[in-house]
Parts: C-alpha cells; structure tokens; sequence
C-alpha cells in the first residue's frame, strides 16, 4: 500500500485523529470584537442588497410594487437601485474576506462553527426575505412546471407553446428560454408538479415556494459540510466559510435560488451517510440519493464514482473490492432512474438535458470564448462565418477533456495519490470550465468539495479571489442592458466612491487583510 493511500484512508475513517487535527482554540476578546464588526458590516450590506432588489432585482414583467409609494420608489430609479446593490455586494465581498481571516486552516485561535454558521444566517436572511436577484432562472421553474403539471412532456414542449405567451409564467422567462425544452432532471420537474398545483398561477407565491426549498437543499448542506471536513482533517468552520457563507452561496442560491442547492445537499448528504453506514443497505440507500441528486441536475452523477472510490479504500482498496463496489452501485444507478423515468411518463428525454443549457453562447466559459474568437477571425480574413462549426469542435473537445479528466481523477484517487473528495472536486472543476457554458453558481460544484477536502493554501487563496471576483461580475437585475448599458458604469462608480467612503470609516476596526508599508517595516524591525 502507498503511502500516500495510507494517508487518504486514515482521513476518511471514522474517530478522534480527524478530530484532534482539527481542534483549535477559541477566538481571543480582541478577535470577538472584530468578528462583531465584521458581523455589522456584512448584515449592512445585505440590507441595502435587500433594499436595491426591489428596484434593480430580477422582478416579473409586471411589478407590483411599481405603484407603491415607499417600496416602488426604487423600481422607478433603476441606476439609483443598481448602484445601491453594486454597494451591498462589494460591502458583503468585504465582510466574507475579513471573516476568513479568523477561520484560516493552521490558525491558533478559530472562530467556531456556530460562530460562523450565526454570522452566514445574519447575512442570508434580508436576502431570503427580499425579491429574488441576479437570475431569472426561477420564473423558468415556474413556466416548465406548469408545462409538466399539465401532462405535457417538458422535454418536448417548451412553455412558450404549452402554456402560451401571455401566461404569467410565460411572460417572465427570458426569450432565449422560452422556446426551448427544459434542460432540468426529471425528477427536480416531478418536484415541480407538486410545487405548480399548489401555487396556481400566482408568480409572487411560486418564487417564495421556490426559495424555500432552495433553503431546504442548502440546510442538507450545512448539515454534511462540517461532518465531511472533519472526517478529511479540515477544520469545519474554514470549510463552511469557502462554502456556505461564500458571496456566490449568498447571491446566486439564496437569492437567485439555482437548484445547485438541492443537488449540492444530497450529494454532499448522501455521501455522508454512506460513509457513516458502510453496510450494503446504507451503501444502496447513499447510491439512490446521489442518483437522486443527478436527476435533479446531471452533474450529481459524477459522485457516484468517487464515492464508491471511497467506500473501496475503506475496504481495504482491492480490485475485488472496486468491482463489488462498482456493480452495486451501478445496478443502483439503473433501478433508480428506471423507477424515477417510468414514474415521469417522458421517457429517455432528460437525456436531452446536457445539451440543452449549451444553446447560449457566453464567453466566460473559455473554449466557446475560443470557439467564438476564431470565428470572429476567420470572418475578418474573409473566409466566411464558421463560429457555428467552431463551437461544435470546442463542445465535443470540452466533452473529452471532462472525459480524460473523471478517469484520471478516479484512477489516481483508487491509488490512492490523491484523496477521493479533492479528485472530485477537481472534475468538477474541469467540467464547469470544459462546459460551453460557464455560470458563476457552476464554481460551486467544485468549491464546495474541495473546500471541505482541502487544507492547501494555493487552493484556499486562489478559490478566494476568484469567488470574491466572480460574484461581482452578474448585474442585480440578471439581464443584459442592451439599449441602456451606460447605465451599469455610472451605478458601478457611485457604488465604489460609497465603498471606499464606508471601508475608510472602520477599516481600523476590522482585521488586516494586507500589510500597509508601516508594518512591513515594524516586522523588518
């Protein structure tokens, strides 16, 4: 057995070595104190976030609150909104950045897991409360419900045609979506059927529905990230921190409700419990949830394999054990989704699903940013518009590397090289940037894994900026400004004179996030 093998196996058994690892002491008073400030300065900014989205958020078509006097005030000055929401954000990015300052893996002194898991609720609850922002994503939930929950097959009829243009559901979905078939799992459609009869047509009350169990799904979350970090030797409130209270978490799933939470959930529970109950009943019953998870969304699938790798290095890492492991869970795999696609009556449509979310075209995922740069080129040299066929080419070589990547991953982490949660976690990063498209709320099928599976500090920096950087860049309203883009320049920089202002005021009260020049020089000293 390889040493490093070893390694992987003692951190995923059960017992106190994880724990002692991971235990540190308290916060000291003067640490107390800037956790107080960092609390305020966070909730502040998700109040005013709160406050903008009710003029800059991604409201329906017809906003009701567009008449009233005091909450419609904003829905009619749209870059005084955008820029209040530009403030939230970049005070809620600052406050997060502060805050792992105290959690950092190799600290003497941490802030705890209620500490942390108190101060993430303090931040989640104005924007649970308010109207949904950075996506129009639910109101697509909405209209392809009600398409499913009235016996059409989502996967064939998209909302424009079941349910017809003016349809209140209908209304709100963007153009690009309104014609296309659902790209969502069937069973996270059949959950939508419930969802549809109970809600009616009622816009209003199916996106307070929608966030509920959105919530839901992150509670499972919560619930698992700290058990599955100790078991990995990572301190839980560091790993919550790059999850959990992450601005991506706070912006695109608690107030942008992206089903990533239900499938994140019961991944990361499924996983878990199969751990905690390494019996063949517990093994079939962790093998449906995360089948389960993936006919939500189909990168749920992906866990099924490293799973078994880690339930095959708690047996003792044998060919034989890989293939018991293997046949089990695959035959779990195929009984689940016989059940889950005969109880929908759409049959093998949800096949469909991974390639439906491709139709758009973005240049944050960078082989279509590739594929369209050369068709752009091509057209320049006068040898006609090929950006189609590029964008084909970039799909299919995105799909392989994904491909390449799962195996080596998978192969590497039975070898125990690398541990199976990190291998994971690493796929998933690969196929949210191999994909031919790329959302922010993507990153978190791999930041949450590898936060919890990781204490390298190269990751833990890089996945910081990168996560600080990306939540910034999808405006409140979560549309484009096609006729009316001056206005997001002129809402960014009355957002950052009143940032800077506002950091001027109590930077001495917060932790040091870089050292000033002064103290440079009292440590040469």
């Amino acid at each position: 057995m390889a040493a490093g093998e070893t390694t992987d196996q003692a951190t995923l058994l059960p017992g106190s070595e994880a724990s002692e690892r991971t235990s540190t002491a308290p916060l000291d008073h003067a640490e107390r104190r800037q956790l107080d400030h960092i609390r305020r300065f966070g909730t502040t900014g998700s109040l005013i976030l709160a406050a903008g989205a009710f003029g800059a958020g991604a409201n329906p078509v017809i906003n009701p609150l567009y008449g009233a006097r005091l909450l419609g005030l904003l829905s009619r000055m749209p870059t005084v909104a955008m820029a209040i929401c530009w403030l939230g954000m970049l005070m809620i990015v600052a406050a997060w950045l502060w805050l792992g300052l105290l959690c950092r893996p190799g600290r003497e002194r941490i802030l705890s897991v209620g500490q942390l898991a108190r101060t993430a609720a303090m931040w989640a609850l104005p924007l649970a409360l308010c109207p949904p922002l950075f996506s129009t994503d639910m109101y697509s939930y909405l209209a392809q419900s009600e398409v499913a929950a009235r016996g059409l097959n989502p996967y064939l009829v998209s909302p424009l045609i079941g349910l017809g243009v003016d349809h209140p559901f209908t209304t709100n979905v963007p153009n690009i979506w309104r014609d296309t078939p659902s790209p969502y799992g069937p069973l996270f459609l059949m959950f939508g059927q419930l969802v549809s009869r109970v809600i009616g047509d009622n816009v209003i009350f199916g996106v307070l529905i929608w966030r509920v169990v959105m919530l839901c799904g992150l509670a499972l979350a919560i619930w698992a990230i700290p058990r599955l970090a100790r078991r990995c030797g990572v301190h839980p409130a560091a790993a919550m921190w790059l999850s959990v209270a992450n601005p991506i978490v706070l912006f695109h799933v608690i107030s942008g409700m992206h089903n990533e939470a239900l499938m994140v959930g019961i991944m990361l529970s499924a996983i878990e419990l199969g751990l905690r109950f390494q019996t063949v009943p517990g093994t079939i019953a962790a093998g449906a949830l995360l089948t389960i998870a993936g006919a939500i969304k189909p990168p749920g699938w992906i866990a099924l394999g490293f799973f078994g790798i880690c339930l095959v290095l708690l047996r003792g890492g044998r060919w034989r054990d890989l293939f018991r492991v293997g046949g089990l869970l695959g035959a779990v795999f195929l009984a689940t989704m016989t059940v889950i696609t005969v109880g929908s009556g759409w049959g093998l449509g949800w096949i469909d699903t991974f390639d439906v979310p491709n139709r758009v075209k973005t240049f944050m995922a960078p082989l279509s940013a590739f594929g369209m740069t050369g068709g752009g080129v091509s057209t320049l040299l006068g040898l006609g518009n090929h950006t189609d066929a590029m964008l084909i080419i970039t799909k299919n070589i995105g799909y392989l590397i994904v491909a390449g990547v799962c195996l080596w991953m998978l192969w590497l982490s039975f070898r125990g090289r690398i541990h199976p949660l990190v291998a994971m976690g690493a796929t998933y990063l690969t196929l949210a940037l191999a994909v031919p498209v790329l959302w922010p709320w993507y990153l978190l099928w791999s930041v949450v894994p590898l936060a919890l599976s990781t204490n390298n500090s190269r990751f833990r920096v890089t996945a910081t900026a990168i996560c600080a950087i990306v939540s910034l860049l999808i405006p409140p309203t979560g549309a484009g400004f096609v006729l009316r883009a001056y206005q997001i320049p002129l809402a960014v920089i009355a957002a950052l004179v009143a940032f800077a202002i506002t950091v001027a005021l109590v930077r001495h009260r917060m932790p040091v996030l870089w050292p000033t020049l002064d103290r440079v020089r009292q440590v040469k000293q």
